[in-house]
């Protein structure tokens, strides 16, 4: 038995199973000596003819460096810096699995998408998605909302991942104000694009335009009347497969918590309210 050997020992044991190999003695015969099982003489040996001695050892268990859930400093002021900058590939947001490829690219360390959640977590920049669905049997005005508003445009679209859900709100934070606009995909996947101030129309443009670039969508957005900017609002008249579904601010689904009165103001000026009514109408082009 060897799981409870330390990768060392199990890796003096390898080598010497080879050597006996190379001696002439059977699998059998070197079970017998070295303690190992046959799969693991015959990987021992199929690893020293494929790439020689440098080959047999086993790779240490457990985590690379970089892995673990608590992230270096130099880590973190990477992933700020990331999320305040345009997401690469023409994507709409960041997402975990993008920022710890940054992150290895960056850094030259493996890092999980758990690490990356994790601190997510610990910034209070997760939210999680509405459940929208659940909303279809609701006897409320959210209830009529979803089945009117929402369903009509969802059964258009044949594939989750084209049904997106998401808005914009302010977070308290060490440095001053941070503003986060934040998108779920399909099985609840986040993204999300950071602000030092209120996202203005053309921020709000190039999540669109993202989202759009994949073929028909729709977005179910909080937080900001995006339709009612002039230049939001040429570019969805312009628009055959993407579909706008305002979500009422009096119903509720704020995952997270609500856009402060400040960014409210800040961004009015170029979307005209941050918090659009219970009649804000729903945008099809």
């Amino acid at each position: 038995m060897t799981k409870h050997l330390s990768p060392e020992k199990i890796n003096e044991r390898r080598i010497n199973a080879v050597q006996l190999r190379l001696d002439g003695l059977t699998v059998v015969q070197v079970c017998e000596r070295t303690g190992l099982s046959a799969p693991t003489v015959s990987a021992a040996w199929k690893a020293f003819r494929e790439g020689g001695w440098a080959a047999v050892p086993v790779q240490p268990r457990g985590r690379h460096k970089g892995q673990a859930n608590v992230l270096a400093p130099e880590f973190k002021a990477t992933l700020w810096h990331s999320l305040y900058a345009l997401p690469s590939g023409g994507e709409p947001g960041w997402s975990s699995a993008a920022l710890a490829r940054c992150l290895e690219d960056t850094h030259g360390q493996p890092v999980s998408q758990r690490a990356v959640e994790h601190w997510w977590q610990e910034e209070h920049l997760k939210c999680e998605p509405w459940p929208l669905a659940s909303l279809s049997k609701e006897r409320s005005a959210r209830g009529r909302w979803y089945r009117q508003a929402v369903a009509p445009v969802f059964k258009q679209l044949n594939s989750a991942a084209q049904r997106w859900q998401g808005g914009v709100r302010h977070l308290p934070h060490p440095d001053g104000s941070l503003y986060q606009i934040y998108l779920h995909g399909s099985r609840g996947r986040l993204w999300m694009r950071c602000f030092r101030r209120p996202p203005v129309a053309e921020d709000y443009l190039t999540t669109l335009k993202a989202l759009a670039a994949n073929g028909p969508a729709a977005l179910v957005f909080h937080g900001a009347a995006l339709s009612t900017a002039p230049e939001l609002n040429a570019w969805l008249a312009a628009q055959r497969d993407f579909w706008l579904v305002p979500v009422p601010a009096d119903i509720g689904l704020v995952p997270g918590g609500s856009v402060s009165a400040g960014a409210r103001n800040a961004v009015s000026k170029r979307c005209a309210s941050h918090s659009p009514d219970s009649n804000s109408k729903q945008v099809k082009r």
